[in-house]
């Protein structure tokens, strides 16, 4: 699966892109990673990617003719493939595990990150993006919101996860229900002890055990 990130901090994501599981994917080619500034599409001596809003108001928005170029011929790198526009912008539709597994089904992302006071309308009507937000709440920009929506895609790559098997019982994999809590050793730490239906070898038991505690904290979650 190929991710192409639209930024004007790629820096950003070098931490991100070079630990843990997401290391492994890169290295192994199960995953492709491609940032891109959107800088180097500026025009003009000091490169400007923003400009102060018509009508007035603060800050600064993101010009509509930086953005259009570096779309357009970011796109044209797989042309047969130009994969599917992802715009990050507290106005977007929420996410959910549904949202990311319709994006799982994608070969290509390319993840649009804002920063400043947003983009400018015409970049939403013209190029017309799939717009997502991670949740009720503004971030600086639209960098951390692209690691999420990267992070919980590649999850669903066949051969990602060393155990496919965790998938099934995951939060949120059956939408609005959460996983039930698990317990490693010791059996007892400060006072707290394991539930004893998980010790005693019944898989059964612990199987319906679960599903309840499942439902339960599911409740709570709604809540």
């Amino acid at each position: 699966m190929r991710f192409d990130v639209l930024t004007l901090f790629p820096d950003l994501f070098q931490g991100y892109l070079s630990q843990s599981l997401l290391k492994t994917a890169i290295q192994t080619d199960k995953v492709a990673i491609h940032l891109w500034n959107i800088r180097n599409w500026a025009k003009g001596k000091h490169a400007n990617v923003d400009d102060r809003p018509f009508g007035g108001g603060p800050g600064m928005v993101m010009m509509p003719e930086p953005i259009f170029d570096c779309v357009e011929e970011v796109r044209l790198k797989v042309p047969e493939d130009l994969g599917l526009l992802v715009m990050l912008t507290p106005a977007g539709e929420k996410l959910n595990q549904k949202i990311v597994v319709e994006l799982s089904s994608y070969k290509r992302l390319l993840f649009l990150c804002g920063r400043y006071e947003g983009f400018d309308e015409r970049i939403r009507l013209g190029l017309k993006p799939r717009e997502i937000s991670i949740g009720d709440f503004i971030c600086n920009g639209g960098e951390v919101p692209a690691m999420v929506l990267i992070d919980s895609v590649i999850r669903l790559i066949p051969g990602f996860l060393g155990d496919p098997d965790s998938l099934a019982e995951e939060s949120h994999n059956d939408l609005g229900k959460v996983e039930y809590p698990q317990f490693t050793r010791p059996r007892v730490f400060r006072g707290m002890e394991v539930p004893h239906v998980l010790l005693g070898g019944n898989h059964a038991a612990i199987a319906s055990w679960r599903e309840e505690q499942s439902r339960l904290r599911s409740q709570d979650f709604i809540k």
